[in-house]
């Protein structure tokens, strides 16, 4: 244990900062029409992968569970418009959408483990159902509705 972690908690915390901070270089791509293939593929392998590591947190079955079920559900539509139906017709938009969104499933997380770790937040909202915290998670959801639509219009990359 280090730092108050076991090595699985740091495990699934540094494939969350690593698809945290891919996810943000490839969504600034959609705007640029850009799918850097290598990027493209760390940021769904270790946000696939943060999704499942965090199964092993958090039991009995709860909301933590079915953000990540939902993430991954949504992984895996962006992996069938990437690397199935190439991006082709529907699949651009549907790609670029899918691509901001598990990126604001990480993101809505992250927020979450604000609260929860850093002692004043956790003193503004301490049961996660306090207005602070629902207007941090208002002004995240605002920020990647307004990102997801502008990526699903404006992503038109080369046909591959």
């Amino acid at each position: 244990m280090f730092l108050g972690f076991t090595a699985f908690t740091w495990f699934h915390t540094i494939l969350s900062l690593v698809a945290l901070a891919a996810g943000f270089v490839v969504v600034r791509d959609l705007f640029a029409s850009r799918t850097p293939p290598a990027l493209t593929a760390i940021y769904i392998s270790t946000a696939a992968l943060t999704d499942v590591t965090g199964f092993g947190f958090n039991f009995p079955f709860g909301p933590s569970h079915v953000v990540g079920i939902i993430s991954l559900v949504f992984l895996a539509v962006v992996i069938l418009a990437y690397y199935v139906f190439k991006l082709a017709g529907p699949w651009r938009w549907i790609y670029a959408a899918g691509q901001v969104v598990t990126l604001y499933f990480l993101v809505f997380v992250l927020v979450a483990q604000f609260f929860k770790k850093i002692p004043a937040l956790t003193a503004l909202a301490p049961t996660l159902s306090e207005p602070p915290f629902a207007v941090a998670q208002t002004v995240v959801v605002v920020i990647f509705a307004w990102l997801t639509y502008r990526a699903a219009r404006s992503f038109d990359p080369p046909i591959r």
